[in-house]
């Protein structure tokens, strides 16, 4: 305390010694020191994204195994699910019409070999006669006319004959192809006919398979504007090898090539459809199945940042840019992922050159860090080492 009297009024005045050295010189505050941050200077590069479509699986050959012709199923040779190669003996089916009509067939033949025969020996007779004038010319015209006639009539009976072993032999059906039988809703004993709904069963080769899958108009177009190319089929074949990614998720080991399927544009849908065709030497894939095709596509000069570097609010992503001083800078981006997933391809909000954040998180706008830039090769392949 400090004590001031004053003389005139005889008071004495005490003066807190706080007060006077408030008024003095303020201390200087402690300067912060920025953190140091892993930054990646942009650059292009080479990149691969992909896009999926469901699919639905079919063989490459898929027969419907019908009988040609009534009757009733005698015997059943192959079981369901069973692998069978071309000629193998698959149904009998029981008409004795047929038999009966083989049998009818070769005696017709032997009938009108005998007339043949006859009507050779009837030629024969009259020609001595005839070169004697002992009867007229007319008499060997009508036995070579009459002969004529026998060989029609047996030419008709061996054709009537090889009609008859046709329908006999469709009661017997083998394999067309190689390949998987699938399920036979008959029994020994049904009666089947050529207009029978369901097939005896339904054969489908799957040593190759085809995933078919659509794309609409604007995928249409934009594979057409990206893809290098003249036509349709040039472009495909531009395209690198194509992916299966089976019901549960895994990837099929077999990479396919795709190709169009149809060339139109359906009205009702409003798209094309388009199939993926992939080995299968091992029979994994089974017609009918459903799969989803994963198309690749190359950006030859794209925007890389690695997939940890980015956060997301109120579903857009961001990442934290540097401005020239310093700064930190959330910045929004529209992005595709790599077909690793390591990475994304930035579409929209980043350019060649901007410095980006690769391992900061719940940074304010403003701050002040000391970034370390690192080299983008040895970056990249230490992500998808990882």
């Amino acid at each position: 305390m400090i004590a001031y009297f004053s003389k005139k009024n005889g008071i004495v005045i005490l003066i807190p010694a706080l007060l006077l050295f408030s008024c003095g010189e303020k201390k200087p505050e402690k300067a912060i020191t920025p953190k140091d941050y892993a930054s990646l200077t942009l650059q292009p590069r080479p990149a691969t994204t992909y896009n999926d479509f469901p699919a639905t699986i079919q063989g490459e050959e898929v027969v419907e195994i019908r009988p040609m012709v009534d009757g009733y199923l005698e015997a059943i040779y192959v079981k369901e699910g069973s692998t069978v190669i071309k000629g193998q003996l698959l149904f009998k089916i029981k008409n004795p019409q047929y038999d009966q009509a083989v049998i009818t067939a070769n005696a017709a033949i032997q009938i009108a070999i005998a007339d043949v025969n006859a009507a050779k020996m009837e030629v024969e007779k009259v020609r001595p006669l005839v070169e004697k004038d002992i009867v007229s010319k007319f008499e060997l015209e009508s036995a070579q006319f009459t002969l004529q006639s026998k060989e029609a009539s047996l030419a008709e009976a061996d054709a009537t004959l090889a009609n008859a072993k046709t329908n006999l032999s469709y009661t017997i059906l083998r394999s067309p192809q190689n390949g998987i039988i699938g399920s036979i809703p008959y029994k020994i004993g049904a009666l089947v006919s050529s207009t029978t709904s369901s097939p005896l069963t339904i054969l489908s080769n799957i040593s190759n398979v085809y995933a078919y899958f659509s794309w609409n108009e604007k995928q249409l177009l934009s594979f057409s504007d990206n893809v290098a190319g003249n036509t349709m089929q040039d472009k495909l074949n531009h395209l690198p090898p194509v992916t299966l990614l089976l019901a549960d998720g895994t990837e099929y080991a077999e990479k396919g090539k795709l190709e169009t399927a149809s060339g139109l544009i359906t009205t009702e849908t409003g798209t094309a459809s388009f199939k993926a065709i992939f080995p299968n030497p091992f029979g994994i894939i089974h017609s009918g199945a459903s799969a989803t095709v994963r198309v690749p596509s190359t950006v030859d000069s794209a925007l890389l940042v690695p997939q940890s570097a980015s956060y997301e609010i109120q579903d857009k992503r961001f990442v934290y840019t540097l401005t020239t001083n310093n700064r930190v800078l959330g910045t929004a981006i529209i992005s595709k992922p790599t077909n690793d997933g390591q990475f994304l391809i930035v579409q929209k909000g980043l350019k060649k050159g901007d410095r980006v954040l690769i391992n900061g998180s719940n940074l304010k706008d403003s701050t002040l860090v000391m970034p370390k830039n690192v080299n983008a090769d040895s970056l990249y392949n230490q992500i998808k080492k990882n």
